[in-house]
């Protein structure tokens, strides 16, 4: 079984192969699809998303049988190769419009809003009301103002419309105002295509009414059915999904002050526990029922957008043999993937970062939990995130391989495990391209050379993500679209692994046994609540229920609030959740020294046990873990491709296994249960250090540099991407005592190649820039140090002027051999 695991790992199946967006931005060809796509293919990518992008012209008509020509040529040459592909809906973003062609020939399909207008009352003043033509009477209510932004929801009155005229006398015992709610056409529009369809641009495509089961029917009709009389042969093997992207109900650009509805959508509203009263609560302050009553539209809103679009295209696709996948608009939205059969997310906008802490705070740090608890909770098999759109820091295009590192780890540690890099560009002609949600991570950046080490290290993680369970005992109860995030930080520091439990699954797929919550393959003792004002009446009798059975339940109380939960224990600051946890669940995986930024993730894979430890942080973690378990340990290394057994040490009775984690790095470990453990004592050392600073002397193109400096202070280098080569010669009198060698580049931005005497050394991508020598490649005398350093291509796209080059210091150490004679350095 392990030999089998050994070699799926290193050479995982094509399955797991990252899925880029493809951007098709420009005018195509047969033939540069054709190429593009066997450019992927020979960096290790064998799947893609097609997605029409602005940028095609206009003679290239969307779903027209051009376009489609050299889509059947895209999804031909897949599967030529054996690729994947998966479909996008829409043409561009958000979906459901199919380009306006919905809206085009039904008008009263596009996207519609609910409106509130006010009018302040006089006495026995009569009121005309004057509708927009199309637009529609939806409730004309009475109201008491407490002042301009609150209102007394008690005392309101539905008022009768007879004429287009209402009258009302207001009560003597304050303000009062007229509120009329109107349906109206909302006015978005999604981003189109062609040049002209963007944003406030003229032509930008009319959005649809996604809450209207006609509209989206009409949709599927337009979008996908077109697809599936071109390509049903493709369909369940070459093409696997059918992607749609953040639907907005609005539409983009839509009209201030308008909130989500459609065609009859009060009584749809009112039969969702909602009283016609509740509707001005979604524009005042009505008290403290307010933000119930806010909560529950939200809910009707999104149970409508479920039943009439997921739920819709969803079928659609299971009735066509491919799966639903893509991502709702919210980064907290994990109620609206019920339907999904690959439910996705997206990280956009670096909103999730490597800085300021947003790797664990905030809405969006979520966001790949969302889509992996989604799908552990509905025994889904994967599950996907768009990720790196926009995520550079600097300028447009300041995106870093090792920042692109980050985010892959970032995903992977909390279980996703089919990665959709946003995105690979057709092209990057004119700005309009080049800079349309950039950068290109692809092909058109300058990392691309080294690419395929990147597709297959995202192929080993998403293998050993799939097919796995991971072992935590900890849920935190969340919302269909409230996933909390203020203890979850503090688990994560703590290396306490937990999943997110909606709390409408708790009622309609867990069960309660021996102390448990089961909900497919997972199982909790610990339930975590950060808000209980959220929580529902019923939820509460279960959750007493649980306490009874033996389930631990913890709620964050707040100052002076009361536990509505009897049994439950309470904390009232989030941090205090690590010490109020069992001893047990505190200590599933401990490291030492403590570390706040190390992630983990214990699963168990083909019945073998593994920890897959990431470093989220920017310094190097030197420590090691202990282990729970009795048996032996290998360590895996996705990056370097590499299986190593791992020697542990004793101490006080546990096992202990090193941990060295540098910054940017991953590694998983294999436990082999009840096998010998491989005991070893630390090594001593036999060998002293001695160091050779190679600070002068540096040429480039024979050039003498008098100092190593960023090239973008040089003359006529300021806005220059791409590759510099540094020469060095230095001088070694004895080499037969040294047993090991390491070079160290100190400051380099960003990507480096080193060769050592006409060797290859190695490439790194990011700090710390130290390679380990071959001994071998070390020469008695003169020795040749080359360094090619490729910088970020934001300096020529952007102008950005970022540091660029080999900026050192630069070291070359030696490990000597005490008991032999000391080489000198000259």
């Amino acid at each position: 079984m392990m030999s089998t695991l050994h070699q799926q790992f290193l050479n995982p199946p094509e399955e797991f192969t990252p899925i880029p967006f493809w951007f098709w931005n420009d005018r195509l060809t047969k033939e540069e699809i054709i190429r593009q796509i066997n450019d992927f293919y020979a960096k290790g990518i064998t799947g893609f998303v097609l997605h029409p992008r602005i940028g095609i012209p206009e003679e290239i008509v969307y779903l027209s049988d051009s376009y489609f020509q050299f889509v059947h040529t895209a999804v031909e040459e897949a599967k030529r190769l054996g690729m994947q592909v998966i479909l996008y809906d829409e043409a561009m973003y958000p979906s459901g419009s199919a380009k306006g062609l919905v809206v085009k020939d039904n008008p009263e399909y596009a996207s519609k809003g609910l409106k509130m207008i006010e009018y302040p009352c006089n006495k026995n003043e009569e009121i005309r009301i004057n509708l927009v033509e199309k637009n529609s009477l939806v409730s004309v209510q009475a109201v008491k103002k407490l002042s301009s932004e609150s209102i007394d929801l008690s005392s309101s009155k539905k008022l009768i419309v007879h004429n287009g005229k209402v009258s009302f006398c207001p009560p003597d015992d304050g303000n009062w105002s007229i509120l009329v709610f109107v349906e109206a056409f909302s006015g978005g529009s999604i981003r189109g295509i062609h040049f002209g369809e963007d944003d406030g641009e003229e032509h930008a495509p009319a959005s649809a009414d996604l809450l209207n089961p006609k509209a989206v029917a009409k949709f599927i009709q337009i979008t996908h059915d077109s697809y599936y009389d071109r390509l049903k042969d493709y369909f369940g093997n070459t093409v696997i999904a059918m992607f749609t992207d953040e639907p907005d109900i609005l539409g983009r650009g839509a009209k201030a002050g308008l909130k989500p509805w459609t065609r009859d959508f009060l009584s749809y509203y009112k039969q969702h526990g909602n009283k016609e009263e509740h509707l001005a609560s979604l524009w005042f302050y009505a008290g403290d029922e307010t933000e119930t009553y806010r909560n529950n539209y939200r809910k009707a809103v999104n149970s409508r957008l479920t039943e009439a679009y997921y739920e819709q295209i969803s079928k659609w696709c299971e009735r066509h043999g491919i799966a639903l996948t893509g991502h709702p608009a919210g980064s907290s939205d994990i109620g609206l993937l019920e339907h999904f059969h690959i439910p996705g997310q997206d990280v956009v906008w670096r909103w999730v970062a490597p800085e300021d802490g947003k790797a664990i705070e905030g809405v969006h740090s979520t966001a790949g939990k969302c889509s992996a608890d989604a799908a552990r909770h509905r025994g889904r098999r994967r599950n996907l995130n768009e990720f790196l759109g926009v995520c550079s820091k600097e300028s447009p295009w300041a995106l870093t391989p090792g920042d692109m590192k980050w985010y892959i780890d970032w995903l992977l540690v909390r279980g996703v495990n089919l990665l959709c890099p946003h995105a690979f560009y057709y092209s990057i002609d004119g700005k309009k391209r080049s800079h349309e949600r950039p950068p290109d991570v692809g092909p058109n950046n300058l990392w691309w050379p080294y690419y395929k080490q990147f597709a297959q290290y995202m192929k080993r993680l998403s293998w050993l993500m799939t097919d796995s369970i991971n072992q935590t005992r900890i849920a935190i109860l969340c919302g269909e679209d409230y996933l909390p995030w203020k203890i979850a930080k503090h688990l994560y520091e703590n290396q306490i692994e937990f999943n997110y439990l909606e709390d409408s699954l708790i009622s309609s797929k867990s069960l309660l046994t021996e102390g448990q919550i089961k909900i497919e393959n997972q199982a909790y003792n610990t339930l975590i609540i950060e808000d209980s004002s959220k929580l529902e009446d019923t939820l509460l009798e279960k959750l007493e229920l649980f306490i009874q059975e033996g389930v631990e339940v913890i709620s964050l109380v707040y100052k002076d609030e009361k536990p509505k939960i009897k049994g439950v224990k309470t904390i009232d600051r989030a941090e205090e959740i690590i010490d109020t946890l069992s001893i047990v669940q505190r200590e599933e995986v401990m490291i030492s020294p403590k570390c706040k930024d190390i992630r983990v993730s214990k699963i168990i894979k083909d019945s073998e046990l593994f920890y897959f430890f990431v470093n989220e942080g920017e310094e190097n973690y030197n420590g090691s873990f202990v282990l729970k378990e009795k048996g032996s340990v290998e360590k895996w290394d996705a990056w370097t491709e590499s299986i190593e057994k791992v020697n542990l040490r004793n101490q006080e009775g546990n096992l202990v296994v090193p941990l060295l984690l540098e910054r940017r790095s991953s590694l998983v470990y294999a436990v082999h249960i009840n096998q010998q453990p491989l005991i070893g004592e630390e090594e001593r050392a036999d060998f002293t250090i001695e160091k050779l600073e190679i600070d002068k002397n540096w040429y480039v193109n024979n050039y003498q540099l008098f100092a190593l400096e960023s090239w973008h202070l040089w003359k006529g280098m300021e806005s220059f991407s791409g590759t510099v080569v540094y020469e060095n010669l230095f001088t070694l009198d004895e080499i037969a005592s040294i047993k090991k060698v390491f070079l160290n580049l100190g400051e380099v931005y960003e990507i480096v190649k080193v060769a050592l005497n006409g060797y290859e050394v190695g490439v790194k991508m990011w700090a710390p820039y130290h390679f380990e020598v071959n001994p071998d490649y070390v020469r008695k005398g003169v020795n040749k140090l080359t360094i090619e350093v490729t910088n970020n291509r934001a300096n020529e796209m952007d102008n950005a002027r970022l540091p660029s080059g080999l900026l050192g210091p630069i070291t070359f150490e030696a490990h000597v051999c005490k008991k032999e004679k000391s080489h000198h350095y000259i």
